[in-house]
């Protein structure tokens, strides 16, 4: 593998990159859509391999590292790492392979729950998140970065991921999931609680209700996005002209393009649940090989 040095992009024209180890990564896809509506996007979800969270650590750079080299191949300004666990556990080597300034989504949403209690000097941030990530303790670290104080639950809702695949976000039965995944974190109150897992904003309203109003949520995808935001105005990288054919974007328009690994109809199946259209533009690609390439 060869290691990539800092590029230089001046071109602000060109698509942000996203990818997930599958569908959850449509809701950053979302977040980043409505937060800068003249950007396209290039989303790729590895279907053919999720989940990630029972990948070791070496399985996930890998994984992660085939996945950026086939967006950087396909020309990307910035990359946003949707993914949890690859956000935990691969920037390092994402940013040593493809020299593309690397976003993921942990950081983010930890570092806006700080911000938002950073007056409280005795604040709670609770985390939900898959076992994996629960477990990695990227969230918790990524908090002690910037506050030694906040006192920190993370808790795991494994069974959130596929009630919102089903798009179960309502039923009796979810709500009662809810009550027992959330029980640990309604004894903590917390002050803010994170959602550290893509798929979870889809739940929203049940988790809003299952801890009370009085919790502020941080979707850590939105939180992505406004750092995106940040980091394309800071470079002059924001695309600020207007769209070619002068109507307002719409998510999944033609200007952007879905690729995947496996099962295409079930990714776009799910899409239009969680964001209420299909892709446009889906193709199912091979990224096996990616990360051998000398030059993309």
């Amino acid at each position: 593998m060869k290691e990539k040095g800092p590029k230089t992009i001046t071109d602000n024209r060109l698509p942000i990159g996203i990818f997930d180890s599958g569908v959850g990564g449509l809701t950053v896809y979302r977040a980043l859509h409505n937060r800068l509506p003249n950007e396209h996007f290039i989303y790729l979800g590895d279907t053919a391999r999720v989940p990630y969270g029972t990948k070791s650590l070496e399985t996930v750079e890998r994984y992660a590292i085939e996945n950026s080299s086939f967006l950087a191949s396909r020309g990307i300004k910035v990359l946003v790492v949707a993914c949890n666990t690859a956000s935990a556990l691969a920037l390092p080597k994402i940013r040593e392979t493809i020299g593309i300034e690397v976003i993921g989504v942990i950081g983010p949403g930890a570092r806006k729950a700080v911000e938002i209690t950073r007056n409280n000097p005795d604040a709670k941030i609770a985390v939900i998140a898959t076992e994996a990530t629960v477990s990695s303790n990227a969230y918790a670290d990524s908090i002690r970065e910037t506050s030694s104080n906040a006192k920190i639950l993370q808790n795991p809702c494994p069974l959130f991921v596929p009630l919102a695949e089903e798009g179960w976000t309502e039923e009796e039965e979810t709500y009662a999931i809810a009550k027992k995944h959330l029980a640990n974190v309604v004894e903590f109150s917390p002050d803010v609680l994170v959602l550290g897992c893509t798929h979870y904003p889809i739940l929203r309203k049940v988790i809003q209700e299952t801890v009370g109003r009085d919790v502020t949520l941080i979707d850590s995808g939105e939180a992505t996005a406004e750092e995106v935001a940040e980091f394309l105005e800071k470079r002059g990288l924001a695309n600020t002209g207007q769209i070619s054919y002068n109507q307002e974007r719409r998510l999944c328009d033609d200007l952007d393009r879905f690729y995947v690994t496996d099962a295409a109809d079930r990714f776009a199946h799910v899409a239009e649940r969680f964001l209420g259209v299909k892709p446009k533009k889906l193709e199912a690609i091979e990224v096996f090989g990616f990360d051998k390439l000398k030059e993309y």
